[in-house]
């Protein structure tokens, strides 16, 4: 496993998803067929957000690259092995894509071979909107953290970076990575499997508050959900927005790397305030009981189920 790569979303109506993605959020339109636009930011070389137009928005998958066809293949047997579904898939510029359902009911796909292109990160004439600049990590729902946690890291590798739990040392959330940033992947307590956010890489605070800007000019405050402010968790400073049909993208930046040797995984309580805002502020409800749906391996829905855990930490509004 190399790190996250793409998402595929469906969403309603394509040319409201376009004038909130490329008009406002200046993403840069990598391919476009009826029904669907591929996505990237200035520095990935290849596609990171599909948008598919069907009548309900939901997660079709998310997708993570592997080193080489041989992790496919070890992919296959840990499916046959534990009773996956899984098929062969193709997308634009991935020939050879593995979709599977994990244990927990998550839409997952995972390839290696992908074409690239030029990345736009130097032509800077190009460049629209605050900046988004890479594919930086997934936040998921799921009714099981610890479970879904030891699971990534037993079958496929990921590392823990960041952890909260409540006063039972009950497992709330984790933050889980493969190529040395804070996460890839981040499971967080709730009905699910749902997907929390989809998270893209910015090249400085100040292009995350041209965010706020650029959405007010526009006669759209109301697609800021929280923030601007700074993670306890990561360190990052953020902004949640929701896109028309309400999928939930951070725009991320300042955290750190987990590739030195003498770094040990950080614990956060849950009631924390400074965990998931350093300076205190308190988080919508939204935040915590609202996500988007993802699609079952044969179509429809996945049922969000609830855990054994209930509630939410007491720094809401």
């Amino acid at each position: 496993m190399v790190r996250i790569a793409h998402a595929v979303l469906t969403v309603r109506s394509l040319e409201a998803s376009r004038e909130f993605y490329v008009d406002l959020l200046g993403m840069n339109v990598l391919h476009e067929e009826p029904g669907a636009l591929y996505l990237r930011g200035v520095e990935d070389r290849e596609w990171t957000l599909k948008l598919v137009q069907e009548d309900h928005a939901r997660v079709r998958h998310l997708a993570y690259r592997v080193a080489g066809e041989a992790d496919l293949d070890a992919l296959v047997a840990l499916a046959e092995r534990q009773g996956l579904p899984y098929r062969w898939e193709e997308e634009l510029d991935r020939p050879r894509l593995l979709r599977l359902q994990d244990p927990f009911g998550i839409p997952v796909a995972f390839y290696h071979e992908s074409q690239k292109h030029r990345w736009l990160l130097q032509d800077y004439h190009l460049h629209r909107g605050p900046g988004l600049q890479r594919v930086d990590h997934v936040n998921v729902m799921v009714p099981d953290v610890e479970r879904t946690m030891r699971w990534y890291m037993d079958e496929l590798g990921f590392r823990l970076s960041e952890y909260t739990v409540d006063e039972q040392e009950r497992y709330w959330a984790a933050w889980i990575q493969r190529r040395g940033g804070v996460h890839d992947l981040a499971l967080t307590n709730g009905a699910g499997p749902r997907l929390h956010h989809w998270a893209y890489w910015m090249p400085d605070i100040t292009a995350i508050v041209r965010t706020c800007d650029i959405l007010a000019g526009a006669r759209q405050p109301e697609r800021i959900e929280r923030g601007p402010g700074r993670h306890g968790v990561s360190n990052a400073f953020f902004l949640y927005i929701r896109d028309p049909d309400g999928h939930r993208i951070e725009l991320y930046t300042s955290d750190y790397v987990t590739v030195d040797p003498d770094f040990e995984p950080i614990r956060w309580l849950r009631d924390d305030p400074r965990r998931q805002t350093l300076w205190g502020a308190k988080t919508p409800r939204s935040w915590f009981e609202e996500a988007s749906d993802m699609e079952a391996f044969d179509g429809g829905v996945v049922p969000a189920v609830a855990g054994d855990l209930t509630g939410i930490p007491v720094h809401v509004i």
